[in-house]
C-alpha cells in the first residue's frame, strides 16, 4: 500500500544520493530534487486509485444498506478526506527557511542560490518582513501580498520588504515573490525558499514559527564568521525543536572570505565546529557528530553571487571582487547546495508524504474492515435468503395445491349458490305475476278513450307495473340474495386465510369491505307490452258473437262466421266507440239488424237451424217471442247505458293482465338467470 512509499523512496535515496555526491552538484539527471516529484506523482496516482476505491465502496454500501447506515456513514467522510490529501499533494513543496540574526547574510544566500539578485541586501536591518520565492510557469516574475490579489511589480520589493522604506510592512507579514521557472533549477524541482527578519529585533519568536516554520522541511541557520553562535539563535531554535521533531538544521558561516589575511583562521574554524556541533548533538540532539559536522559549511554569499551572476552573463569579474582561496569557498557553496538537495528532499518526502501515507493506510485499513464486515453480513445475509426462499418455494408449493382445492370448491359452492339465486328469482317473480291485476288495480289515474289519453295512460301504467314488480321482486329476493352471497364470501374467505400466516390474515381481513351487493331487477314493462292493443268496444254479453266467442272460443267463432273459410275480420278501432249520446232506436234497429243478419248467416249453413226455429216458434207463439225479445232489448239497454269509462278501464286493465302475464312469463327465465349473472360476478 501507500504506506510502503516512503520506505521505497528512502531506501532509492540511499542509492542515489551517494552517486549525487560522488558526481557533483552538476550531476542535474540524478538530482536529489527529483525524487520528491518522483514521491509526489507516486503517491498521487495512489490516492486517486484510493479515492475511486471508497467511491465505489460508498456507491455500494449506499445500494445495498442506505444511507442511513453506520457503515455508510464512516465510509462517507473517506471521499473529503482523501480528496484533500489529493489536493494538499498537488500543493505541497519542499520548503526551505533562513533565519539568522541581523545582516549576518540570509539574503544574499538566497540570492546567490538562485542564481539572480532578486531579495534585497545590503549592510545594516535589510529585510523587514518575510519573503517567499516561489516558481511559476510564467515568463516574468510578480509579487503578491497578504493585503492584496493583485500581482504587483518585482521592482516594488524594495519599498515593500526593506526596513529603510516608509511603505514597508509589517514584521508578521509576507510577501510571495513568484519568479519564473525557467530562470532557477531549484524552483522548477518545487523548492520554496522563505527569508526572514532578523531574530534579534523581535521577541514575537512563538508567532513566526507558528506561522511560517511548522511546515518547514529545512532550516538554515546562517552566522557570521566573526561572531560565535549567540544565545539569541540557540532560543530561537530551541522553540523549533520543541515543535517540531527533529527539525533539519544547517548552519552556514557566512563572511568566511574575510578570514583569508587572518593567521589563526583555522583555530576560528575549528572553534566554531566545536560550539556549532555541541549546539546540534547536545542541546538539540538532531544529529550526531558527524552527521552535525557535515550540516556546517564555511562560505562567502557575496562571492557566491558575484561569480554566479558572472558565469551567467558569461562576463568576467572584476578585479578584487573575489578574495584568495575563493575556489575553496564556492566548493564549500556548492557542497552545502548538494546537501541542502539531499536533505530537503528526503526530508520533505518523510514529513509530507509520511503524514498522507499513515492517513492514506489507515483509511483503507478501516474500509477494509467495513467491507470485510459487510462481506461476512452479505455472506451469511446470502445464506439465510437462500434458506428462506427455498422455504418459501416449499410454501408456495403447498399453497398452490392448496388454492386448487380451494377453486375447486369455492366454484361448486358459488354455482351451488347461483343456482339457488335463480330458482328464488324464478319462484318469485311468478308469483308476482300472479298478483300482477293487483298491481294494476292499485294503479288510478283518469282513464278516457281518446288515443294522447291512451297512451299517456299507457305509459304510466308500464312505469307503474315495472316499478312495482321490481319492488315487490327486490323486497321478497334481496335479503335472502345477499345473505347467500354474504355467506359464501365468508365461506371464500375463511378457508382462503386459513392458508395465509397472521399478519397476512390481519391485512385480508381490514382489506375486506362488507358485502353492498344490492342485485338489479330490470323488466322493461314498456318494451314488452308495446304491442298491446286494447278492445273496449260494447259487446252485449247475450249478443250472438259474446255467446259464440263464450262457447266456441275466439279461434273457432272466427272460423264459423266466416263460412268455415280463412276469414280475417277488419280490426276494430278503438277510436270508433259508439257516444252515449246516440239515439237509442238506432242502437236497437242495429241490434235487430245483428240478429237477423246472424240469423240469416247461420239458416243457410244448417238445414237443422231452421228446422228447429220453426219448432220454437210453433211451440211457444208469437207473444212469447215477442216477451223474450221484449227483455232480451231491455238488458241490451241496461248494458248500453252502465257501459262508461269505468267499465271501458276495468276491461282495459283485464286485457293488460291478461296480456302483461303473458309477456313476463317469457322473461322470468331470462330475468332469474341475469340475477344469477350478477350473483356470480
Amino acid at each position: 500500500m501507500s504506506g510502503n512509499v516512503v520506505t521505497d523512496l528512502t531506501q532509492s535515496f540511499n542509492s542515489n544520493t551517494s552517486r549525487s555526491l560522488e558526481n557533483g552538484h552538476n550531476s542535474l539527471p540524478n538530482s536529489p530534487l527529483k525524487f520528491f516529484a518522483r514521491a509526489k506523482s507516486r503517491s498521487n496516482d495512489i490516492f486517486k486509485g484510493i479515492l475511486d476505491f471508497v467511491s465505489e465502496a460508498e456507491t455500494f454500501l449506499q445500494d445495498i444498506k442506505g444511507k442511513e447506515n453506520e457503515e455508510y456513514k464512516v465510509i462517507h467522510p473517506f471521499l473529503e478526506m482523501v480528496k484533500g490529501i489529493i489536493e494538499k499533494l498537488n500543493r505541497d513543496h519542499m520548503k526551505v527557511v533562513f533565519f539568522g540574526r541581523t545582516s549576518n547574510g540570509k539574503s544574499t544566500v538566497i540570492n546567490a542560490m538562485l542564481r539572480n539578485s532578486i531579495l534585497p541586501s545590503g549592510i545594516g536591518h535589510t529585510t523587514h518582513c518575510f519573503l517567499q520565492v516561489e516558481g511559476t510557469e510564467a515568463s516574468e516574475g510578480f509579487l503578491l501580498t497578504d493585503d492584496s490579489e493583485d500581482p504587483k511589480s518585482i521592482s516594488s520589493i524594495k519599498q515593500l520588504a526593506s526596513a529603510l522604506s516608509t511603505m514597508k510592512l509589517k514584521e508578521n507579514s509576507l510577501i510571495r515573490i513568484v519568479w519564473p521557472n525557467d530562470k532557477c533549477r531549484l524552483l522548477k524541482e518545487d523548492v520554496v525558499f522563505v527569508d526572514s527578519p532578523g531574530i534579534d529585533i523581535t521577541p514575537d519568536l512563538d508567532s513566526w514559527i507558528d506561522q511560517f516554520c511548522l511546515d518547514a522541511d529545512v532550516f538554515v541557520l546562517v552566522g557570521n564568521a566573526e561572531s560565535t553562535l549567540m544565545q539569541t539563535e540557540k532560543n530561537f531554535f530551541h522553540k523549533v525543536s520543541s515543535r517540531l521533531s527533529k527539525p533539519n538544521i544547517f548552519i552556514l558561516q557566512n563572511r568566511w572570505d574575510l578570514s583569508v589575511d587572518e593567521e589563526d583562521a583555522y583555530e576560528v574554524k575549528e572553534q566554531h565546529y566545536t560550539r556549532n556541533t555541541h549546539f546540534l548533538t547536545d542541546e538539540l540532539k538532531v544529529a550526531d557528530k558527524q552527521e552535525a559536522k557535515n550540516r556546517i559549511f564555511f562560505i562567502s554569499a557575496k562571492e557566491a553571487l558575484i561569480s554566479r551572476l558572472h558565469e551567467d552573463s558569461k562576463k568576467s569579474i572584476p578585479t578584487g571582487s573575489l578574495q584568495k582561496k575563493f575556489a575553496e569557498r564556492l566548493s564549500a557553496f556548492e557542497n552545502f547546495e548538494t546537501a541542502f538537495e539531499v536533505c530537503i528532499s528526503r526530508s520533505a518526502v518523510q514529513t509530507k508524504f509520511q503524514t498522507h501515507s499513515e492517513r492514506g493506510k489507515k483509511i483503507i485499513a478501516d474500509l477494509k474492515k467495513i467491507m470485510m464486515r459487510t462481506h461476512t453480513d452479505c455472506s451469511k445475509a446470502c445464506e439465510d435468503q437462500f434458506h428462506k426462499r427455498k422455504e418459501t418455494i416449499d410454501e408456495l408449493s403447498y399453497l398452490d395445491k392448496q388454492l386448487d382445492l380451494l377453486t375447486e370448491e369455492m366454484k361448486q359452492k358459488i354455482e351451488n349458490t347461483v343456482e339457488k339465486v335463480e330458482k328464488h328469482v324464478s319462484f318469485v317473480l311468478n308469483e308476482e305475476i300472479k298478483q300482477l291485476s293487483a298491481l294494476v288495480d292499485d294503479f288510478c289515474t283518469s282513464f278516457h278513450p281518446d288515443n294522447l289519453v291512451m297512451s299517456v295512460y299507457k305509459k304510466e301504467l308500464h312505469n307503474h307495473i315495472e316499478e312495482g314488480l321490481g319492488r315487490n321482486v327486490q323486497q321478497r329476493c334481496s335479503s335472502e340474495v345477499h345473505q347467500q352471497v354474504e355467506n359464501t364470501q365468508k365461506e371464500i374467505t375463511d378457508r382462503l386465510a386459513a392458508l395465509l400466516k397472521d399478519e397476512e390474515r390481519a391485512q385480508l381481513n381490514n382489506a375486506l369491505s362488507p358485502c353492498n351487493f344490492e342485485m338489479s331487477y330490470k323488466l322493461d314493462c314498456r318494451n314488452l307490452c308495446s304491442e298491446f292493443e286494447e278492445d273496449i268496444q260494447f259487446r252485449f254479453s247475450l249478443g250472438i258473437s259474446s255467446l259464440m266467442h263464450r262457447f266456441l272460443g275466439t279461434k273457432r267463432m272466427k272460423h264459423t262466421l266466416g263460412g268455415g273459410q280463412n276469414y280475417i275480420p277488419r280490426p276494430v278501432n278503438s277510436s270508433t266507440v259508439m257516444s252515449h249520446e246516440s239515439d237509442l232506436y238506432q242502437h236497437i234497429n242495429e241490434v235487430l239488424m245483428s240478429v237477423t243478419t246472424s240469423y240469416a248467416i247461420i239458416t243457410p249453413r244448417s238445414t237443422m237451424g231452421g228446422i228447429v226455429a220453426g219448432l220454437v216458434l210453433k211451440v211457444t207463439g208469437w207473444k212469447v217471442v215477442v216477451a223474450v225479445g221484449s227483455l232480451y232489448c231491455v238488458l241490451y239497454l241496461y248494458e248500453w247505458l252502465s257501459w262508461t269509462n269505468k267499465s271501458m278501464e276495468r276491461r282495459f286493465k283485464s286485457q293488460f293482465v291478461e296480456y302483461a302475464a303473458s309477456k313476463l312469463r317469457l322473461i322470468v327465465d331470462m330475468t332469474s338467470f341475469n340475477c344469477s349473472h350478477q350473483v356470480q360476478q
